[in-house]
């Protein structure tokens, strides 16, 4: 198999929203965590727990549509047995929207019941949503909003310019900038958060990205090769490299000479893949060990 790209990040507003985080999570009763249902958690950052402490926490893993159904469903499975509540969305077409408002009602019930018994019934629950880039926060807001997407007036203690949102008469959301952490430590979660595109492919060497890609699509999905119109017997002993090859000539991606262009085949089975055009795949699947 090809060598792994070294990924490495650094976003330089990374400290700023870890700041804003951290000042904010004090006003919310609920952090909600959108991730990659394709890499629920490579998607995942692992400076957040640090930053929202023990606030209660819903993991949605978004885009479900582009994922592998029954992988999906044991990476459900696999946190509720974490004792971590999530939910399976595709914000875009709204599958699975209507369930999250159910589910942070539940998740919220003991706050509820205790600020009716208080008598402050009327005072809306707040939210903060958080995830990394390209994880679809803004659609997944949009699509909560819908027709309710208004601005909430500035309450004392936030911090100038940051406004909350109300999605329902008692529930209001906070939202926050996608952020990377600094440094992958496993090469594995930097290439597949690359080939969703959360990492941008100006950082990227694209040739080599859709090279593992294709790898690993010949492991676990092999009949999806048929895509770039590749046959079994096409692909048998053929190298890494030879599998963007392979794939540009059957496209017809040809340059002087007869010559493959190979950033061209690159960037087509790049943008086949997150455009859905390759069918529901997911990259990773639960930890055989349990961890939160």
């Amino acid at each position: 198999m090809a060598q792994s790209p070294s990924i490495q990040w650094f976003p330089g507003h990374m400290a700023k929203t870890r700041r804003m985080i951290e000042s904010h999570v004090k006003l919310v009763d609920l952090v909600v965590e959108i991730t990659d249902a394709r890499i629920p958690q490579s998607s995942r950052n692992p400076e957040l727990p640090k930053w929202i402490g023990n606030k209660k926490r819903l993991i949605v893993l978004n885009k479900c549509d582009a994922a592998d159904p029954k992988i999906t469903a044991q990476w459900l499975a696999w946190y509720q047995a974490q004792g971590i509540p999530a939910i399976a969305v595709d914000a875009k077409t709204g599958r699975g929207m209507e369930k999250f408002l159910p589910k942070v009602r539940e998740i919220l019930s003991e706050e509820i019941s205790r600020r009716e018994q208080r008598g402050m019934a009327g005072r809306p629950l707040r939210m903060m949503i958080v995830g990394i880039p390209n994880v679809g926060k803004s659609s997944f807001i949009n699509r909560a909003a819908k027709e309710r997407r208004t601005r909430v007036e500035d309450r004392p203690g936030v911090t100038v310019g940051k406004q909350w949102v109300s999605i329902a008469k008692d529930v209001e959301l906070l939202d926050t900038p996608g952020v990377l952490w600094p440094k992958f430590e496993d090469q594995a979660v930097g290439e597949r958060l690359a080939f969703t595109g959360a990492v941008k492919d100006q950082v990227m060497d694209v040739e080599l990205l859709a090279i593992r890609l294709l790898s690993w699509l010949r492991e676990e999905y092999p009949q999806l090769l048929e895509r770039f119109k590749m046959t079994p017997s096409d692909i048998e002993g053929l190298e890494d490299y030879e599998l963007l090859e392979l794939a540009g000539r059957k496209r017809g991606m040809l340059v002087s000479g007869g010559e493959v262009d190979t950033l061209r085949a690159a960037t087509m089975v790049l943008d086949e893949y997150r455009g859905g055009k390759l069918g529901k795949l997911s990259l990773e699947i639960p930890p055989q060990e349990e961890q939160a």
